[in-house]
């Protein structure tokens, strides 16, 4: 069955017209791609509103040589912190002063004063921690997009972790609660690195990340830029050559 695509959420107002602080946690396969069109999108948002994107990078892993190729990075980036090398660019590139964090969120930076936090991990237990960092006695972040993916498919998802009064009816469940098998702890991970580019891309399509990315992106572009979305997500297949929305939670019937 297709989704319902006449339901709208819009964009919360307590966005306003402003820069919008954006945490990207993870910044390999998805979160490289993610932080490139995140610059693209500043762009953008400049250019057609009063909004602006101020994003703060976090990442603890290196630049390795099975990371050329697959991921934006070079020979001559090998050894040199993710999120620093790519944020440097892009702050170089597009004149921005984006900030990024060599460690692990939210053991090295917390979560407060975040209006959106994209993760772009490999564990379920990096989503739950992200998930139990969300603050009690501050503002925890207005919306949660995750991007995850396996050898050629792959899903993005946004949600809004806590909802304020009024706000409760049209809430988007978070990742970990459109899937909640992600807060086992017992269940098995698979994280092991890649040595070669070879081995990367037996592990994982070429072009995955990027497809996921973009898809993800446009849909920030919508909310962001356009001020609503018509669904929350997708699953995407390179396999098959399918992208399956994901629909917005249906509203709830007032009493009679």
């Amino acid at each position: 069955m297709q989704p319902d695509m006449s339901q709208r959420h819009y964009l919360r107002p307590s966005l306003g017209d402003r820069a919008i602080n954006v945490m990207l946690v993870g910044c390999g396969g998805n979160g490289a791609q993610m932080l490139m069109g995140l610059a693209s999108l500043d762009t953008a948002l400049r250019a057609i509103s009063s909004r602006s994107l101020n994003v703060t990078v976090v990442d603890d892993d290196i630049v390795s040589e099975a990371n050329l190729g697959r991921q934006p990075f070079y020979r001559c980036d090998l050894g040199n912190s993710k999120a620093r090398t790519l944020t440097e660019r892009i702050n170089l590139a597009h004149g921005l002063s984006w900030r990024a964090v060599h460690g692990r969120a939210p053991a090295d930076i917390g979560l407060e004063r975040i209006d959106l936090l994209i993760s772009c991990v490999d564990t379920a237990s990096a989503r739950r921690g992200l998930g139990a960092a969300m603050p009690d006695d501050a503002p925890a972040p207005i919306y949660w997009m995750d991007l995850g993916n396996r050898a050629t498919d792959g899903q993005f998802l946004i949600g809004c972790p806590k909802a304020s009064t009024g706000e409760k009816a049209d809430r988007l469940p978070t990742v970990l609660e459109y899937f909640p098998e992600l807060m086992d702890e017992t269940a098995a991970e698979d994280d092991t690195p890649s040595c070669s580019v070879a081995e990367a891309l037996e592990r994982q399509s070429l072009f995955m990340n990027r497809v996921v990315a973009s898809h993800a992106l446009a849909l920030l572009f919508d909310l962001l830029g356009r001020g609503s979305i018509g669904h929350a997500g997708a699953f995407i297949n390179l396999a098959s050559g399918q992208a399956m929305p994901i629909s917005l939670p249906q509203p709830m019937e007032k009493a009679a």
